[in-house]
């Protein structure tokens, strides 16, 4: 007798609109049928979800077993510090009741998971944070095998290390590009959370290009997904569901430590860049092109007339640098670079720095209302400043007018940079509209709308013959940037 069973989405947790699939399956009762059978996804050959008709369950396990040796846990130990021999009294009275002080505490231990991304190599990618002062880091494999390993190298900004051990037999995951990745996707996460090695969760991929909050120095590009990424985790593999790496489980946003649906994994895009340099050099060295960026906003785009919101707005031209003599220019809207369309600030900070010292670069950018492409010859990054170079600047909320804000002309002892045009704000009413769109005492204003302002007059001119919204070039610690007025 034939059965005809149909599933939904749901039934196999996709969380996408339910698709029927259906197919024909002999009774379980037959020994010769093949022990998996692939169910058709979507009308594609997908082989994730395979037929168990022996035991009559819809199942990933063909899938786990490619996966799963590929993936490891570590395990660091960091040795304490020694107390210097001392005799004072008052710190053996205080650790005899709260314990011992941070230094004289033994070995610390942690850990994390890794992948490995050459076999023949025995090259393990890991988050940086997993290893970061460790003195000791063992590897353990799937089969209970254990190594020691040794870095490669590091690279901060992206969370990412390079590990390597000495074993034969190994298994590595194949990499995908991430331009291949949708939102939507169905994802698995495997790693090593609590301790707890091999464990898989699923999900989707629940948005791309997401910054988690890590700060300014790193360089953010996350997958987002709601696969149950939680401690013990970091390093571990995001596949999809061909098996393929799309990315390194790197953090969670979570109030109480634990998984809460809102997980990040550093896309291939990024991790491809970082093997190859750390495997070269040991680091990654980056290139810049010497410009301070922010988004466009409405009230930006309204002012400087923009056909869109898309792009990265040029702040400042730093002096000498490969943006001035590519003939780059503040207010320039940034577009495209390197041949990929440029969203927002971010996204051309993220572009720039995958690219090395010494690398040319078409970058294509709007001003006056008209395209324009140049070439760019990226530099190295000289100080840890530059590490932030393509520096982005706040995004300062619009206001719906000046009020709170005290407008005047420069006051002459002022020794300006960049001259004495313009207007001065000598002060701000802390709670005001002006106050809570960013506007400080002791800023400078110096164009609106592109329009040079040379004094008071000059200003309160423009402000009563325009309506805005107005873009603002402020000149604030020597450093200026665009904010958008309403």
């Amino acid at each position: 007798m034939k059965k005809i069973l149909i599933l939904s989405a749901a039934a196999i947790g996709l969380a996408t609109t339910p698709v029927a699939l259906s197919q024909v399956l002999s009774d379980t009762t037959d020994p010769a049928a093949p022990l998996y059978q692939p169910v058709q996804l979507l009308s594609q050959g997908n082989s994730s979800m395979t037929y168990d008709a022996r035991r009559g369950v819809v199942t990933m396990a063909p899938l786990l077993e490619r996966v799963t040796p590929a993936v490891v846990s570590i395990n660091t130990v960091t040795e304490g510090r020694v107390r210097p021999e001392t005799d004072d009294e008052r710190l053996e009275m205080f650790e005899r009741f709260f314990g011992p002080s941070p230094q004289n505490r033994g070995p610390r231990a942690g850990l994390g998971s890794g992948v490995i991304v050459d076999a023949r190599q025995g090259l393990i990618l890991t988050n940086n944070h997993v290893i970061d002062g460790a003195d000791e880091i063992e590897v353990r494999l799937e089969d209970r095998r254990e190594f020691f390993a040794e870095v490669v190298g590091t690279d901060p900004q992206t969370d990412l290390a390079l590990l390597k051990i000495d074993a034969r037999n190994l298994r590595d995951l194949p990499i995908i590009d991430t331009d291949d990745v949708m939102v939507g996707d169905y994802v698995i996460a495997v790693g090593n959370p609590f301790g707890l090695s091999s464990t898989v969760t699923s999900g989707i991929v629940s948005a791309l290009g997401r910054e988690s909050g890590g700060g300014g120095d790193r360089y953010a590009d996350f997958i987002q997904t709601d696969a149950a990424i939680n401690p013990g985790n970091s390093g571990g593999a995001l596949v999809n569901s061909k098996g393929e790496l799309i990315g390194i489980n790197t953090a969670i946003i979570s109030r109480s430590g634990a998984s809460n649906g809102i997980g990040f994994a550093v896309p291939t895009r990024t991790i491809r860049n970082v093997i190859d340099q750390l495997t070269e050099f040991g680091e990654v060295r980056r290139g810049r092109i010497g410009v301070e960026i922010g988004n466009v906003t409405p009230e930006l785009r309204s002012g400087l007339g923009l056909p869109s919101l898309a792009g990265a707005l040029v702040q400042t031209v730093v002096e000498d640098s490969p943006a001035e003599k590519a003939g780059l220019e503040q207010g320039d809207v940034v577009i495209a670079f390197n041949g990929e369309e440029i969203e927002d600030m971010a996204d051309l900070r993220n572009t720039v720095g995958l690219l090395m010292p010494g690398t040319t670069a078409d970058i294509t950018y709007l001003r006056d209302g008209q395209r324009r492409t140049t070439r760019i010859t990226l530099q190295a990054q000289d100080t840890e400043r530059d590490v932030l170079d393509e520096r982005t600047a706040d995004d300062i909320p619009s206001m719906e007018s000046f009020s709170g804000a005290t407008i005047t002309d420069i006051p002459s002892d002022l020794d300006l940079r960049d001259g004495d045009d313009g207007v001065y704000i000598s002060q701000v009413r802390r709670g005001s509209r002006a106050f809570r769109s960013g506007l400080q005492r002791g800023d400078i204003i110096r164009s609106i709308n592109r329009q040079d302002i040379e004094n008071l007059r000059d200003f309160e001119r423009f402000i009563e013959a325009n309506e805005g919204p107005y873009a603002l070039v402020v000149e604030r610690d020597g450093q200026t940037a665009f904010i958008g007025v309403r």
